[in-house]
């Protein structure tokens, strides 16, 4: 069933489909007054004087006698749909939720594929994602190369987190599972203090990073990014890798051009095994357009909520019409 104001309905959507039953009762009377109505009109034809009838009863338009009836039982069924408890998705805004951001600091971030480089087009999306998230989710922020250091522990104060991504320094070597590790005992940590139910509050990691994880040099290490990503997965954080920058990419050491391709796979892998989702950007424009995308993800989540109200007003509203009809055309209330 499908209207243009309430949108496709299915019995999935309804907290008391049982009421449905109920349209056998809606059902039960319009056969009854289909019945009767045919039964009237064999009881005038077998006694009445039909020229004699046309004479003396009041002419009513045959057409649309019947509209009252019509309407009460549309209004029937309307409210039949109404007690059935109809749903909808209401997105409401996360509150207790945690968001570490992971930024890949390491040398290969210098390359300028990515105007005006690598670092800097991470970090003005990363600024514009911290603005854009809902107020009330705690968002940190971790720098990672060889190591993996906290900067901002998980808060709702975003001039902290904006401050310290305006600070952030190239190193060398990236260890993307330490970064990831060190994300997950962040959560933990942060988890323990914030409190306010049964389970702990919904976490995210977002990684952004261009390259392959050089330490260790196989990432299902013990403290690599694979082994990391599975962590992630056993503690219900999924993580939502950002690759960018391109396959041309280079820097410069000690006067010789050292390629540095964006290593998409590594990460698509990591969001995998996480249970995250995976993203690429090749332009500042795109990778904004991908913290919009997140924020829209993690920022707010989607509830079921009571569309009842809606099927109320027009079933009272169809009722009246019923009535209105009845008086008009039958000069009658229906009953």
């Amino acid at each position: 069933m499908t209207l243009p104001i309430f949108g496709p309905i299915s019995l999935s959507g309804f907290k008391n489909p049982w009421f449905f039953l109920f349209l056998i009762v809606v059902i039960a009377l319009a056969a009854l007054y289909v019945f009767v109505q045919v039964a009237r009109q064999k009881r005038m034809l077998r006694f009445a004087n039909m020229e004699l009838l046309e004479s003396v009863a009041p002419k009513r338009p045959a057409r649309w006698r019947h509209l009252s009836a019509i309407l009460m039982v549309l209004a029937l069924v309307l409210f039949t749909v109404a007690m059935a408890g109809p749903t909808n998705d209401v997105r409401t805004p996360r509150n207790r939720a945690v968001v570490m951001l992971v930024i890949d600091v390491s040398q290969s971030m210098r390359a300028t594929d990515v105007a005006p480089s690598r670092l800097a087009a991470a970090q003005e999306a990363a600024k514009q994602f911290a603005d854009q998230l809902t107020p009330g989710i705690n968002l940190g922020l971790i720098a990672y190369a060889g190591t993996a250091t906290v900067l901002v522990s998980p808060t709702t104060n975003r001039d902290a987190t904006k401050a310290a991504i305006d600070k952030l320094q190239l190193a060398d070597r990236t260890a993307t599972g330490e970064g990831i590790f060190t994300a997950l005992q962040a959560i933990a940590t942060v988890g323990a203090v914030i409190g306010g139910g049964d389970a702990p509050p919904p976490a995210r990691i977002v990684l952004m990073s261009d390259g392959k994880e050089t330490v260790p040099s196989n990432p299902d290490n013990p403290k690599g990014a694979y082994t990391a990503a599975r962590t992630a997965d056993d503690q219900g954080v999924p993580i939502s890798t950002v690759s960018f920058g391109t396959k041309y990419g280079y820097v410069e050491i000690n006067d010789q051009r050292q390629p540095v391709p964006v290593d998409d796979e590594t990460l698509k892998k990591i969001a995998e095994l996480s249970g995250g989702n995976a993203y690429s950007a090749s332009s500042l424009e795109q990778l904004k357009a991908v913290f919009t995308s997140l924020q829209e993800q993690i920022g707010y989540e989607t509830l079921k909520g009571d569309a009842s109200v809606g099927w109320l007003r027009l079933g009272s509203l169809v009722l009246a019409l019923a009535a209105l009809a009845a008086l008009l055309i039958n000069r009658r209330l229906p009953g």
